[in-house]
């Protein structure tokens, strides 16, 4: 089963429904009874950093968490919010992230490196180029589009990490693995048919 962890900062429903749609099951929740036996987790996000770490630890997950997805490396799919909150910090907080990934979230600069004013957030589908093999991308369709909405992105210190990056004004990381653990600055749950099969390949091949 997989568990979709709600603290109250993200769109679960429609992951649910993206879920169902590729023939996984899953159930929305912060019963930590069903986080421990959950065989797969996704993190999913919308709103600020500080707030999500806030919720995550009024929750009582923050230990939960990472004897699940460190000591036990259960696979864990963090989505926007969610993938930004895997690093050490963020640029629209002061509390420290769950520091899974060695990575910072900082924000989109104003200007392109060409001095023109680049809208934020930004909104809206984007391509995002494969960096390195990863099951998430297993047979994925020729050139993948997915759904952005986001003020900041993430900065992986280690190229290894990066597995996807997309351009907006500059080119930034927007999708990551490192052994059990994924993040997608877009939201695959809103980007039709590449977003399922990402879904799918989450489901069914990790």
């Amino acid at each position: 089963m997989i568990v979709i962890i709600d603290y109250d900062m993200g769109n679960v429903g429609s992951i649910a429904n993206m879920i169902a749609k590729v023939g996984g099951q899953s159930v929305i929740s912060n019963d930590h009874g069903a986080i421990k036996n959950a065989a797969k987790l996704i993190l999913p996000g919308v709103g600020a950093f500080d707030t999500g770490m806030e919720n995550i630890a009024k929750f009582g997950l923050l230990d939960l968490l990472n004897r699940k997805v460190v000591e036990e490396r259960a696979p864990l799919l963090g989505i926007c919010l969610g993938m930004q909150l895997l690093g050490n910090s963020s640029e629209e907080g002061v509390l420290p992230g769950l520091g899974w990934i060695d990575a910072k979230t900082i924000k989109f600069p104003h200007t392109t490196p060409e001095g023109e004013k680049l809208r934020i957030p930004h909104m809206g589908w984007n391509y995002a180029v494969a960096k390195k093999e990863d099951k998430l991308f297993s047979e994925m369709y020729e050139q993948p589009r997915f759904y952005f909405v986001h003020s900041y992105h993430v900065v992986c210190s280690d190229d290894a990490d990066v597995l996807t990056e997309s351009e907006y004004g500059i080119r930034f990381h927007s999708a990551l693995s490192r052994g059990n653990i994924w993040g997608t600055q877009f939201h695959p749950e809103k980007s039709h048919k590449y977003g399922m099969k990402l879904i799918y390949n989450f489901v069914h091949k990790i």
